[in-house]
C-alpha cells in the first residue's frame, strides 16, 4: 500500500485512496504498443469484464507459485509458497463500488522468517500460564501447521465505497490501513492482518480534510472460560482521527491520533465506551486507564516534481521516552534514469514506545505491531532502487537495523521472557522479473536474500526463489 513511483500526487497520506482520487495504473507503468484485442486482454484486462449500463464487474484468479532454497540452511529443506486466491470487484450505479478476494495458502519459509511467524503466534490458557502455539503471518492470518515445518493458513479481505456526494467517502470492510509516504510507516502500516472496520473521509474544502477510522482489532489470546469448541480471543476497539492541512498544491501536514480501547479482560468482553465513536481528538485521555494512544504529525512535500520529502514523528501515552521518527525522500527518475525510483529512508522508535503498562492495550492487531514491523526498540536505515524498462524490472532492497535491548515479541499481549538481545541486522533483497499485466501485476520473478545477524551470534541467510504471481498484497519479510 505505499505510494508507487509517480510524485504527481501529494494526497493526504491515509491509504487506500479511490481511483477517482489518483489513477491507480500508474504506479505500474505500461506503455507497450498492443495490436491485438487477445494481448490487450491477456496483458492489460482482468480474466472476466462484464459492463452494463449501471454496472462493471471484474473477475480474476490470483495466486503465487514460487520454490526456492537457502543455500546456508544445513538441512537442505525446499522452500515454497503455493496461494490461490480469487479477486472479485465492481461499480455499481455512480457511487458505490465493492472489493472482495480471498486467498488459500500453504507455505514453508526460510529459518528466520519461520523464527518470526511463530514468535506471534496466538496463546493458549493453561493451568501453568500462557502456552504460543501457531503462528501469524505478516499481511494474512495466522496458521496452522502444514507438512514438516510449514504453514497453512487463509484469508479474506474485502470493502465497499459509497459517496452519496463529491466529497465524502464511506468505506467499511475487512482489509489494512496505511498512513504515510514512506515504505515504512511509525503511525498505522499495513503489516498487520485485515480487520472489520467503518471509516469516513471528509474533505471539508480545498485545504481541509478529516479521515474517522473506527476498527474491532484483537489479541490473538484464547479466553480461559467458554462454552464452544475453542475460546474465543480477546477483542480491543481502535480508533484513528486524522486530520490533513495542504499547506501548498505541492505539500501536505496532518495530525494522527491512534488509540487502542479495552473491551474487557481474560474472563469477561464488555461493550466499548460510548467515547469511542465521537469523531474528536482527544477523548481517549478521558479514560487513559483503559486506553493506549500515539498521537503524531505525518508530513509529505513535492520538490520540482521528480523529489518527494517525507517525515512523521509520534509520542506515545504509555510514559516517558515513548517516541518514533521517520525522515525519507524518493528521487524518481535520477541521473535521467526513465522508470525509475531512488528511496533513502530512516525509521526510529524508542524501547517501551507503542507498549501499555497493561499489555493488552499495546499498540497491534492479531499480535502483530500496528505501526512498524519490527516493534519498538530499534534503528534503521533503508535504501530501495528500483528500475523498469517496458516490461522488464530490477528491485534493490537494503534494510540496516541496528538493536539495543531489542526483543521482537515486546507488543505481544502476554509478557513473556524472551531473549532480549543487541547488534546489528542486514537484510539486503534483490528482485528481478517481467510483468505481464499491469492490471494484476502479474510477474515471473526470481530474488536473492542476503540476511545476517549478528546478535548474541552471527547467523546468516543467502536465499534464492523463482515463481510467478500477482502481487497486488503487501507482505513484509525485511525484518
Amino acid at each position: 500500500m505505499n505510494a508507487g513511483r509517480s510524485n504527481a500526487y501529494v494526497g493526504t497520506g491515509f491509504l487506500p485512496i479511490t481511483e477517482s482520487e489518483y489513477n491507480l495504473p500508474h504506479l505500474i507503468r505500461d506503455s507497450t504498443v498492443l495490436y491485438n484485442e487477445f494481448a490487450v486482454g491477456l496483458l492489460r484486462k482482468h480474466m472476466v469484464e462484464l459492463e452494463g449500463k449501471d454496472y462493471f464487474l471484474t473477475i480474476s484468479a490470483l495466486g503465487q507459485l514460487s520454490v526456492g532454497r537457502d543455500l546456508l540452511d544445513t538441512t537442505k529443506a525446499n522452500l515454497f509458497q503455493n496461494t490461490r486466491g480469487v479477486l472479485v470487484e465492481g461499480d455499481l450505479f455512480k457511487n458505490f463500488s465493492f472489493s472482495t478476494s480471498f486467498f488459500e495458502n500453504q507455505a514453508r519459509f526460510s529459518d528466520f522468517e519461520s523464527q518470526f511467524v511463530a514468535n506471534h503466534g496466538e496463546m493458549y490458557t493453561y493451568w501453568y500460564g500462557y502456552k504460543q502455539q501457531n503462528g501469524v503471518v505478516s499481511g494474512a492470518a495466522r496458521t496452522k501447521p502444514f507438512k514438516t515445518n510449514a504453514f497453512d493458513y487463509s484469508y479474506a479481505i474485502g470493502s465497499f465505497i459509497y459517496k452519496p456526494i463529491k466529497q465524502l467517502s464511506i468505506i467499511a470492510g475487512n482489509n489494512q490501513q496505511f498512513i504515510g509516504s514512506g515504505y515504512r510507516s511509525m503511525l498505522l502500516s499495513d503489516n498487520s492482518c485485515g480487520s472489520p472496520y467503518l471509516r469516513i473521509d471528509y474533505k471539508l474544502n480545498s485545504k481541509w480534510t478529516f479521515n474517522y477510522l473506527r476498527a474491532r482489532h484483537i489479541n490473538l489470546v484464547r479466553k480461559k472460560t467458554y462454552n464452544t469448541v475453542e475460546g474465543y480471543y480477546q477483542p480491543k476497539g481502535f480508533s484513528a482521527n486524522y486530520i490533513s492541512y495542504q499547506l501548498s498544491k505541492h505539500s501536505v501536514i496532518s495530525f494522527f491520533e491512534g488509540s487502542t480501547w479495552s473491551m474487557g479482560d481474560s474472563l469477561t468482553t464488555k461493550s466499548l465506551n460510548p467515547l469511542y465513536f465521537i469523531p474528536l481528538p482527544g477523548v481517549s485521555a478521558l479514560i487513559s486507564k483503559s486506553t493506549y494512544t500515539i498521537y503524531g504529525l505525518n508530513y509529505s512535500q513535492i520538490i520540482l516534481s521528480k523529489f518527494r520529502i517525507y517525515a512523521q514523528f509520534a509520542l506515545g501515552s504509555g510514559g516517558k521516552n515513548q517516541m518514533a521518527v521517520q525522515l525519507g525522500t524518493r528521487y524518481c527518475n535520477p541521473g535521467k534514469m526513465k522508470n525509475s525510483i531512488l528511496q533513502v529512508e530512516f525509521n526510529l522508535a524508542t524501547k517501551n514506545m507503542y507498549s501499555d503498562s497493561y499489555a493488552r492495550l499495546n499498540y497491534s492487531n492479531y499480535n502483530l505491531p500496528l505501526a512498524h514491523i519490527a516493534g519498538t526498540g530499534f534503528k534503521e536505515l533503508l535504501v530501495r532502487f528500483n528500475k523498469e524498462i517496458q516490461r522488464f524490472y530490477i528491485d534493490v532492497k537494503s534494510s540496516s537495523y541496528f538493536l539495543t535491548d531489542y526483543s521482537s515479541q515486546a507488543l505481544l499481549p502476554v509478557r513473556l521472557t524472551t531473549n532480549i538481545r543487541s547488534g546489528v541486522v542486514l537484510n539486503n533483497q534483490l528482485e528481478a522479473g517481467i510483468r505481464f499485466n499491469s492490471k494484476l501485476n502479474v510477474n515471473i520473478f526470481g530474488s536473492m536474500i542476503w540476511r545476517t545477524e549478528m546478535l548474541d551470534v552471527t547467523k546468516s541467510n543467502l536465499i534464492f526463489q523463482a515463481g510467478i504471481r500477482t502481487g497486488l498484497m503487501s507482505h513484509y519479510n525485511d525484518y
